[in-house]
């Protein structure tokens, strides 16, 4: 038996990174997805993929969860039972730059406050009533070491995800009289595009991230996540920090000099 046999998890930021991989551990668990990200063409490729490998439903929706009106025509577009998902990750996150706030493009910082903290607060808003109604569920946060800590030229993209995990802690508190339990994922290094979208496109710099130490990589938060909403459900992991072994903190990293 498949350890998410007929459950349905809606996925964020689902096109890359820990969204893709976390949906294919979960279509691999029998899980049937609806996935939202702003790249459609990536979409159809994974809902095309993961129906023939894994024999699960998948919903694609092209959505900017920045923007609610598009957040809120693709859920009312659902059918029912997938407004009620067993599983809700919120993965979809950015970071722009690393200037320091007084000289940050004020386009760059509001796009990582509207997806970063707007688009969680949009799609838990839509999705978890429904949760609610059915009796049950996992939400998944997925936050950043950079939640708990401030690094130079992080300004931004920190207070974005410091309100994440306060909004974890806070649904916490005000679903405790649920069944419905809600988890953050915190990590450090992971080799995602997200230095890439970070440097705006440079892959040298992009690249000098993870120089010289194995980072994290996507299926590793993935493996966490799953282990975390498969739990018994009692068991509520409220939150998880993981990191490279090889990094104490934002800025402690030891690289080795000829990698």
């Amino acid at each position: 038996m498949k350890m998410l046999e007929g459950r349905i998890a809606v996925i964020s930021g689902a096109s890359a990174g820990i969204g893709k991989a976390t949906a294919e551990y979960f279509a691999k668990e029998g899980c049937n997805l609806v996935l939202i990200a702003r790249r459609l063409e990536r979409l159809k490729e994974l809902k095309k993929d993961f129906e023939a490998k894994y024999d699960v439903s998948v919903v694609i929706g092209a959505v900017d969860v920045s923007d609610f009106d598009q957040c809120k025509i693709f859920f009312n577009s659902l059918d029912e039972k997938f407004k009620a998902p067993d599983i809700l990750v919120n993965n979809a996150g950015l970071a722009f730059g690393m200037e320091k706030l007084i000289e940050k493009p004020v386009e760059d910082m509001d796009k990582m406050i509207d997806v970063n903290v707007k688009g969680v607060i949009y799609i838990t808003k839509l999705f978890v009533p429904y949760m609610v109604e059915k009796g049950g569920g996992s939400i998944v946060n997925v936050g950043s070491i950079a939640g708990r800590e401030v690094y130079p030229g992080g300004n931004v993209y920190c207070a974005t995800k410091h309100a994440v995990r306060a909004l974890s802690n806070a649904l916490r508190i005000e679903l405790v009289d649920s069944p419905i339990r809600v988890i953050e994922i915190a990590p450090g290094l992971v080799e995602t595009e997200f230095s890439i979208v970070r440097f705006k496109g440079d892959k040298e710099k992009a690249d000098n991230v993870y120089k010289g130490l194995t980072p994290l990589y996507p299926d590793d938060i993935a493996d966490l996540i799953l282990y975390t909403v498969t739990r018994p459900p009692h068991v509520q992991i409220n939150e998880v920090v993981i990191m490279p072994v090889n990094q104490a903190t934002t800025t402690v990293i030891h690289r080795k000099q000829n990698e």
